[in-house]
C-alpha cells in the first residue's frame, strides 16, 4: 500500500470510527468506499469489516449499559443468515448491480420510513427478519448496512441512545461474520490482503477515531446524533448506488 494510499485510509477510518461513536455507526459508511478505491472491492470491505469490528468492540465498553440485549438476540440469527448469502452473492454475482439494487432500495427505505414515522408505528417479528436479512447481505457484499438499520429505527421509533448502544454487538457479531464467510466462501483472491504492518497503522486510526468521538459525544444532543445518523445512512445508500452505476457505465 503506497503512503498516500495509506493516510487517506487512516483519515476515513478515524472520521469513520469518530461518528461510529456518535451516531452508532459509521466506519463501514466512509472507510469501505476509500478502501475499495486503494485496495479493490473485496479486500477493501474486508479490511473496513475488521475495522469495524474493532471500532465496535471499543464502544460497546462505553456504551454496554444502554444495548438493548432482546433486539440483539432476535436479530442475530437472521444476519448470520444473511451474511451467508452475501458471500455467496459475491462470490458469483456482478457486485455494480449488487450496489444499485442495495443503495436504491435502502433509499426508498429510508424515505418511506422518514414519511411514515410520525403516522404509523410498524413493529413485530416480521419487521426484525427483514432487518436483519438484509443487514448482513448488505454488510457482506458491500460493506454498508447502515442503511437498513436506520430505516428499521425510524419505522420502530427506536430512541437513538439505545440504537447506538444496541448496533455495537450487532456489529462486532455482524462484521465477523462477513470476515469469515468471504475468507470460507473463497470471495477473497489469494495473497490479495494488505502487508501486516498495514494493520497496526490501521489500529492505531480506529484508536485515534474513537477517542475523538469520545469528545464529540459529550457535546452532540441526542436529537442531532439521531439526524447524523440518517445522514449518514443516506449518504452510505446514494455512495453505494453511484459506485454500481459508474461500475455499470464504465
Amino acid at each position: 500500500m503506497e503512503t498516500t494510499a495509506l493516510i487517506a485510509a487512516c483519515l476515513a477510518v478515524v472520521l469513520g470510527a469518530g461518528l461510529q461513536r456518535v451516531a452508532g455507526m459509521g466506519v463501514g459508511m466512509v472507510a469501505a468506499p476509500v478502501l475499495t478505491v486503494f485496495l479493490g472491492a473485496s479486500v477493501g470491505v474486508l479490511v473496513s469489516n475488521v475495522a469495524a469490528i474493532v471500532t465496535a468492540l471499543l464502544i460497546l465498553r462505553a456504551l454496554r449499559d444502554g444495548v438493548d440485549w432482546r433486539r440483539v438476540i432476535t436479530i442475530l440469527p437472521l444476519m448470520l443468515v444473511g451474511s451467508v448469502l452475501g458471500a455467496l452473492t459475491v462470490r458469483e454475482a456482478d457486485t455494480a448491480w449488487l450496489d444499485v439494487i442495495v443503495g436504491g432500495s435502502v433509499l426508498v427505505a429510508l424515505g418511506a420510513s422518514a414519511l411514515l414515522r410520525r403516522r404509523v408505528r410498524i413493529q413485530g417479528r416480521p419487521v426484525a427478519v427483514v432487518t436483519g436479512l438484509a443487514a448482513g447481505f448488505m454488510n457482506t457484499t458491500s460493506g454498508v448496512a447502515a442503511p437498513a438499520w436506520t430505516a428499521y429505527a425510524l419505522a420502530t421509533r427506536w430512541e437513538h441512545r439505545s440504537f447506538a448502544a444496541t448496533m455495537q454487538p450487532l456489529l462486532v457479531v455482524m462484521n465477523v461474520m462477513s470476515v469469515i464467510t468471504k475468507l470460507g466462501f473463497g470471495a477473497i483472491p489469494a495473497g490479495s490482503a494488505p502487508a501486516w504492518w498495514v494493520w497496526p497503522v490501521l489500529l492505531a486510526a480506529v484508536l485515534a477515531g474513537v477517542a475523538f468521538g469520545n469528545v464529540l459525544a459529550r457535546r452532540v444532543t441526542t436529537r442531532a446524533a439521531s439526524r447524523t445518523a440518517v445522514t449518514v445512512a443516506v449518504a452510505g445508500a446514494v455512495t453505494a448506488l453511484t459506485r454500481g452505476l459508474l461500475s455499470i457505465a464504465g
